[in-house]
């Protein structure tokens, strides 16, 4: 089953909207109270971060499911009206992987959304030129070879693996309510559209 398709342009209006789909694939799918609560956590999560991805274009969301997994999907569409200082900030900001508008985990999402923006700005030169003064993000902690490739994306199931017990980053993912509750969550990048996929099997 698949939810109605909820469209955003450049903001979020109805939350209550969002956590609605949640209820109504819960309600015909008959998952328990348990169930639905973790569900609609985890809409809301992803909700909450949509406002710091919509500058960069607008976005649907929908939740899907095939059995007992579901998965929720926010699509953001690189716009191609970006002015040359909205590009260069994404640049900046995916350099330095700084970024004081989100925190903790659900900033490490936000920095993998906006470095596969940032390579998809140098690899189709949205606008026009872009330009750069360092190499093709080649330092960054992701790998994205080809902005196009649908298997080029983030996952925190694999950003589990790489942080240490005892640092900060393991801190965040201990008190994170998407690192415990969702199964996965992938970034990637397809024709110009941007993926956030929360995936949880109840």
């Amino acid at each position: 089953m698949k939810t109605d398709v909820y469209k955003f342009e450049r903001s979020v209006d109805n939350i209550d909207i969002i956590v609605e789909l949640a209820e109504k694939i819960a309600a015909y799918n008959n998952l328990g109270e348990d169930e639905e609560l973790k569900l609609s956590l985890l809409c809301e999560e992803l909700v909450e971060l949509l406002p710091n991805l919509l500058i960069y274009g607008n976005g649907e969301l929908w939740i899907e499911n095939s059995g007992k997994s579901y998965e929720i999907h926010a699509v953001v569409e690189a716009d191609d009206l970006l002015t040359s200082s909205d590009r260069k900030e994404i640049l900046a900001v995916s350099k330095s992987k700084k970024n004081s508008a989100a925190v903790g985990v659900m900033n490490r999402i936000k920095l993998a959304v906006e470095e596969i923006i940032a390579n998809y700005a140098l690899s189709k030169g949205m606008s026009g030129e872009v330009s750069y003064d360092g190499t093709a993000l080649e330092t960054l902690d992701y790998d994205y070879a080809d902005p196009f490739a649908q298997q080029d994306m983030w996952s925190l199931v694999k950003y589990k693996k790489t942080v240490q017990n005892g640092t900060d980053a393991w801190d965040e993912l201990e008190k994170s309510i998407i690192a415990n509750l969702a199964d996965d969550v992938t970034v990637g990048i397809l024709g110009g559209k941007v993926e956030i996929v929360i995936k949880k099997a109840f």
